[in-house]
């Protein structure tokens, strides 16, 4: 979009306009308490702008040239984050935008937006050298704008994403807790038919008046299934050739054989139930296998359903581990193996997802660190899952983590294609990103530098054809940071 500028002020303007801004900058909420001197240099280097509603007044990815001291109006940020432009911050009138002395912007990461008729005053890059000698009030308050705005962007950043971290660990735990859940579902409808049967085969039994003999068959039979197999784990073909031999001898003794897949599941044999069919009559015989199987099927599905109940509580105890969610943000010890260990559990999901292998190797006794512990467990996120990005189908992703000379080292690495030699440089740079649109915005290793530092220490990386590494470098805590430069 054109801008439509307006230069109303020049040393040469009529001095009746002149005062009238100055009027109007000494009631300027930031600048309004300097001295008259320079609110009159502001007043004879600047020049106005006028911006109509959804005017652009600085675009992405495009130099911003001046100050601007908003007179009325509001102005607004918006960064594109993959799912449309999002406001990020608004100026009002009385705030200062745009470039700020000593400021290291060269372009914003999103377009500034006139959000109503907007009016500002605009001194260009070329005034800034003369503005901080001869305005030291106006520079010094600038400054402490500068940090200001540079605490809000990162805060801001941070949140932000924390929240794509959100959304990201949401979907993958809600899979993740759906299979398990599912399981408990199933197991438990499969288990009020099993104990149907099992009362029904049991009142066969009851009925049937075992003698001494057929009820200690029948119990040593109970005896042998409950143990577990004495063998190798068998594979899928392995376990249906077995399941098969079972239905086959259950249908030769006219027994259902629905009852195969339990019994083939536990450590029973086809000589146990041969010498079980032999204490019995050929008319009692499949109330006792029946009555044998649906034992057999509720102890498998109780065990499933234990597991899966496990598999929840675990994952549950990763996610709060990972979040630190009922702990102060405060600096305190940290044991980074257990850290390391949960975000790889919330991750697991999305390395399911694309066939890829995530192991971990910690170094035994693993000293702990001084640091906030939800920050770092950010930091083992972004890496890690940067490194699934990366890595192809069916790739491998190794997170270790061991002491050395008094400080405590994290590697990720991956075995993906590389980090292009051309972007090396820029991969710490915000907003920089080598992901498609809408799959990443560039602030993962940016925030991850940023809290490595904020926790005192140091990352780096080095990239190569297939093999890609990660370091973060950490003080440790107590007596073992003892020597610690």
């Amino acid at each position: 979009m054109v801008l439509k500028i307006h230069t109303v002020l020049s040393c040469d303007g009529p001095k009746i306009m002149e005062q009238d801004l100055i009027e109007r900058l000494a009631k300027h909420r930031t600048l309004g308490a300097v001295p008259r001197s320079e609110l009159e240099w502001l007043a004879t280097h600047g020049s106005l702008r006028n911006l109509k509603t959804d005017e652009i007044l600085s675009a992405k990815d495009r130099p911003v040239e001046a100050l601007y001291i908003i007179l009325s109006g509001r102005l607004g940020l918006f960064v594109d984050r993959g799912a449309g432009p999002d406001k990020i911050v608004e100026w009002r009138a009385g705030d200062v935008s745009g470039l700020l002395p000593f400021s290291r912007l060269t372009a914003p990461p999103g377009n500034a937006i006139a959000l109503e008729p907007l009016e500002i005053l605009a001194i260009s890059r070329e005034h800034f050298k003369a503005m901080t000698v001869a305005c030291f009030e106006v520079t010094s308050i600038l400054v402490h704008s500068m940090v200001d705005r540079a605490r809000l962007f990162t805060s801001g950043d941070l949140l932000n994403e924390k929240m794509l971290s959100l959304g990201k660990l949401s979907a993958g735990l809600a899979h993740e807790l759906n299979n398990p859940a599912s399981a408990i579902n199933r197991c438990a409808a499969m288990l009020a038919d099993q104990l149907k049967d099992s009362e029904d085969s049991a009142l066969a039994l009851a009925a049937a008046a075992l003698s001494e003999p057929e009820m200690a068959a029948l119990d040593a039979a109970r005896a042998f299934a409950r143990e577990k197999p004495d063998r190798p784990a068998l594979s899928p073909l392995e376990q249906s050739d077995r399941e098969e031999a079972f239905a086959a001898w259950l249908t030769r003794h006219g027994v259902d054989a629905a009852g195969a897949g339990a019994l083939s599941d536990t450590g029973m044999t086809i000589e146990c139930l041969d010498r079980l069919a032999a204490c019995f009559e050929p008319s009692v015989l499949p109330a006792a296998l029946r009555w044998l199987a649906a034992g057999c099927a509720i102890r498998n599905l109780t065990a499933r359903i234990q597991d899966s109940a496990a598999q929840i509580s675990n994952l549950v105890r990763a996610v709060k581990g990972f979040t630190h969610m009922d702990q102060a943000n405060v600096a305190e010890p940290v044991n980074v193996g257990a850290g390391l260990a949960d975000t790889v559990e919330v991750l697991r999901a999305k390395a399911r997802a694309k066939s890829a292998a995530v192991t971990l190797e910690l170094e035994p006794e693993l000293p702990r660190v001084r640091g906030y512990a939800a920050e770092l467990n950010q930091i083992w996120n972004n890496l890690i899952d940067n490194a699934l990005d990366a890595v192809p189908g069916g790739g491998k992703v190794s997170v270790l983590a061991r002491r050395e000379d008094r400080r405590l080292v994290v590697r990720v690495v991956d075995d993906g294609p590389g980090i292009p030699a051309d972007v090396r440089h820029r991969i710490f740079d915000p907003f920089f990103t080598t992901k498609p649109m809408g799959q990443g915005i560039g602030m993962g290793l940016d925030i991850a530098r940023r809290l490595v530092r904020h926790n005192q220490g140091a990352i780096d990386f080095e990239s190569g054809a297939g093999r890609t590494e990660f370091r973060v470098t950490l003080p440790l805590d107590g007596p073992d940071a003892e020597g610690t430069a």
